[in-house]
């Protein structure tokens, strides 16, 4: 027996020893393991920020996983995180209502006439939507963060030229407001890709997305406030003061937002042939132009009409130019700016469905305003205090939405904003002149907004679930870029439709015969986003149904 127990115990003794052995070797090859890593430069990459402290170094560390990177920040700062990225879009829409409510006397200071006058708010759009999509890559490229603080800066600088443009002339003023336009170009993509890195799928997400498309009719009304009480003193003071208040956001951006993992320099090119090939510059210069061109076409046309030269060239060159597009990023792309195989049939009738919807929205939110200014004689401020409901019931239905995109689906949310689009439209475009503010205008403003309001988030979310994390640029930028350049595209095509069929606009009642016009168009838009939506839910429930059928089978 005390044989044996010898025996036990020196067997407990060696097989102890070869374990401490074998521990301290694997420790030894995890330290070389280590050091060699960190002589070839592959540690933990670092953000955007190379000062980073201790949280950001663990959230970084967590985005490996599946774990939300938004759950390692304090409260607060995740509240001021999501409300920075929320500010991206009421910054956005603010640069589109700091003109709609002073647009006229800022014609009468430089001496323009009406016709003129869309491309204060179609120069601007134009430009947030045809730059979007290349900003995305950008984001993918550079970081986030990086981008959001570049577009805020570049917001700031062309806000503070287009108040400078009143010492000069229009052409200056026209100037500044398409190149203000690359700004939240630059932010938004990469604002909502901040979101959908930050947060996995689940509530959460879904309410910081809703949150996120709640401050659009904020934005723009706050902004028409404030220029209409500017314009009491001066009209440039409008865009000295948002020049000011988005220098003040680009310094907190920089401390609040957190790094996520495009941040990461392992997902980048190392030599700057890679970087290239990876931010497909072909792809980018071809779709920009074609874009632009197209839209400058339609946006010029109703000014000097189709029978000048110049239009239809620049509308054939966009199209030239938009299939060499499509020919560069389908058959030679290595890394294509759009990657069309990612995108499906059920992301086809989305972007479509939006389209539809907020050109429709682009039409409406303009020809409101032109039918309170001009035909019911309001003032700046009496206009916006008329737009104020848009607020809160964009408010309440981003609570709802946020709430319900997870439990009913976004194929159902998106349907119902279609059809919010349209009947906020035809309650507008049938509404007389004469009639009370608290009738057909009013239920407009309360029903509208929730077509913005559902529409964006649910196509947000369709796409940001359905690409990888490292590629939330993209999915965001093409949400915003078919939002905005349907905005500019159709304010065109409308324009176009109204100088028509007003018979030259002289009389109020001629004025409001191509106002109306306009409007049905509008109308028709939405109806096509409604069969659009329609058919998408129909594909989702067959799709539904399915793996349900081969189950049972």
């Amino acid at each position: 027996m005390n044989d044996s127990s010898a025996r036990e115990a020196e067997h407990r003794q060696s097989t102890t020893t070869d374990a401490a052995t074998r521990r301290n070797s694997g420790m030894r090859q995890d330290v070389d393991g280590v050091e060699t890593l960190k002589e070839d430069g592959l540690r933990t990459p670092p953000s955007d920020s190379d000062d980073r402290d201790e949280p950001e170094h663990q959230a970084l560390a967590k985005t490996k996983t599946a774990q939300s990177i938004a759950e390692t920040l304090p409260w607060y700062r995740e509240l001021l995180f999501v409300a920075l990225v929320c500010l991206a879009q009421l910054y956005t829409q603010a640069g589109l209502g700091q003109v709609l409510s002073i647009i006229h006397i800022i014609a009468e200071d430089f001496d323009l006439p009406e016709s003129q006058l869309p491309w204060f708010l179609a120069g601007y759009s134009l430009t947030v939507g045809t730059f979007i999509l290349f900003s995305g890559r950008l984001g993918d490229m550079f970081g986030y963060k990086t981008l959001y603080i570049i577009g805020m800066a570049w917001f700031s600088i062309w806000s503070l030229v287009c108040g400078l443009s009143v010492y000069s002339s229009h052409v200056l003023f026209v100037f500044g407001r398409v190149l203000q336009g690359i700004g939240p170009a630059l932010v938004l993509p990469n604002g909502l890709a901040l979101l959908g890195a930050a947060y996995e799928p689940g509530l959460k997400k879904s309410m910081a997305f809703a949150a996120f498309a709640a401050t659009a009719p904020a934005g723009s009304v706050i902004a028409a406030a404030f220029s209409g009480a500017f314009a009491l003193a001066w009209w440039p003071w409008t865009f000295w003061c948002f020049s000011v208040v988005l220098a003040l956001t680009t310094v907190l951006a920089y401390f609040v937002i957190p790094p996520v993992p495009s941040s990461h320099k392992e997902n980048r090119p190392s030599t700057w042939r890679g970087k290239l090939l990876h931010l497909d510059l072909p792809g980018a210069l071809t779709g920009i132009a074609g874009l632009v061109l197209f839209n400058f076409a339609w946006n010029q046309a109703p000014l000097v009409g189709w029978d000048m030269p110049y239009v239809y060239v620049t509308l054939i060159l966009g199209l030239i130019f938009v299939g060499a597009f499509f020919w560069i990023e389908i058959k030679h792309s290595p890394e294509p700016l759009v990657p069309f195989h990612a995108l499906t049939s059920d992301v086809s009738f989305v972007l479509g469905a939006v389209a539809c919807g907020w050109g429709c929205f682009g039409i409406w939110v303009w020809y409101t305003w032109e039918f309170l200014l001009q035909l019911r004689a309001r003032s700046p401020l009496e206009a916006t205090a008329n737009f104020v409901p848009v607020v809160v019931s964009g408010a309440i239905a981003a609570a709802v939405v946020g709430s319900l995109l997870h439990r009913i689906g976004p194929p159902i949310i998106m349907t119902a904003a279609l059809v919010a689009f349209t009947v906020g439209t035809v309650l507008v475009a049938t509404c007389p002149i004469e009639q009370t503010y608290w009738a057909q205008t009013f239920v407009s403003f309360i029903i509208t907004p929730w077509g913005m309001d559902m529409s964006f988030p649910a196509a947000t979310l369709i796409l940001s679930n359905a690409v990888s994390r490292e590629h939330q640029g993209i999915a965001a930028s093409l949400v915003n870029t078919v939002v905005n350049y349907s905005i500019a595209l159709s304010l065109g095509i409308a324009g176009t439709i109204e100088l028509n069929l007003n018979n030259g606009g002289t009389t109020q009642a001629d004025k409001l015969k191509g106002y109306r016009a306009a409007l049905y168009f509008a109308i028709g838009l939405a109806v096509l986003g409604i069969v659009v939506c329609i058919a998408f839910l129909i594909k989702s429930r067959k799709s539904a149904k399915r793996p349900q059928d081969d189950e049972k089978a």
